[in-house]
């Protein structure tokens, strides 16, 4: 029955000759090789912005303020200019109703 699909052949290996059984099973295969000193060359580089100095990392976080509020489908904190409509106490901003 044919399905379509080409199986590779392999030829038999040998019982005398074990190495040469490998060396068959892995021609015509790309063999990953792993540099260590690369990898450790790469770790040691440091990409732009990527680690901050603790003082960067504090943040103040406030309290809602009079003006603002939490739009209850994205529930980003936005001004009260931004409010599109209220239902059943629930704000949504014009973002999210436009």
């Amino acid at each position: 029955m044919n399905t379509g699909t080409r199986q590779q052949h392999r030829a038999p290996r040998t019982a005398g000759n074990p190495a040469s059984a490998d060396k068959s099973s892995t021609v015509g295969r790309p063999i990953a090789v792993i540099d260590h000193a690369e990898i450790e060359l790469a770790d040691s580089y440091e990409l732009p912005g990527g680690e901050l100095p603790p003082d960067e990392l504090a943040l103040e976080i406030i309290a809602e303020q009079v003006d603002e509020f939490t739009c209850s489908s994205c529930f980003l904190v936005r001004h009260r200019s931004q409010l599109a409509r209220e239902n059943q106490g629930m704000k949504y901003c014009k973002d999210c109703e436009g």
